[in-house]
């Protein structure tokens, strides 16, 4: 959903889905739209960066159900990637391990619609069972940023909310080998 506080733009649905693999988890974010009318960050070699949710992200919060630290990750069309391990809310940020992260994104053009999806590859220790927020920053070509999250807490956007984190995601037996 798209936060109250945000024009509705050049954006007009984001569909998202993320399951637990073997090796982390599998993440994916399809824009709807004008995908033309959204700065979208340059190619880039696939580093660790800083700052990626000033203009157009992708992001993921993953909180073991029942714990309180949490990590975040952060994922650009550019390819670049950050990942932090949060002690509470908001407090005791740090780099978290991550084994790998893979993005790619493809574009297509339907009933008028252009559209964008990133499919993010996580390889990186998840616990699980886990509760879940998948959320994108778009920043319009004025410079106008959009928020949208599975849900939001009142007030302003902030996507480090327990609110947020509407999904529970668990390794099926199979794959985690249990």
């Amino acid at each position: 959903m798209l936060h109250r506080s945000c024009d509705l733009g050049p954006i007009k649905a984001i569909t998202a889905r993320i399951e637990a693999t073997a090796t982390g988890c599998e993440a994916r974010f399809r824009l709807e739209g004008n995908v033309g009318a959204i700065r979208m960050p340059e190619a880039a070699p696939p580093l660790r960066t800083d700052g990626l949710w000033k203009t157009t992200c992708f992001e993921i919060f993953w909180q073991p159900i029942g714990d309180t630290p949490y990590r975040e990750f952060n994922l650009s069309p550019s390819g670049r990637w950050a990942a932090y391990d949060f002690a509470a809310f908001r407090e005791g940020m740090r780099d978290a391990p991550v084994d790998a992260i893979s993005i790619s994104t493809a574009s297509s053009s339907e009933g008028g619609s252009q559209n964008l999806e990133l499919i993010a590859n996580i390889a990186a220790e998840l616990d699980d069972p886990a509760q879940v927020a998948l959320s994108a920053v778009l920043e319009h070509a004025g410079g106008a940023l959009q928020y949208w999250a599975l849900a939001f807490p009142p007030g302003q956007p902030d996507f480090h909310s327990e609110a947020c984190r509407q999904l529970i995601v668990e390794r099926d037996q199979a794959s985690s080998g249990r």
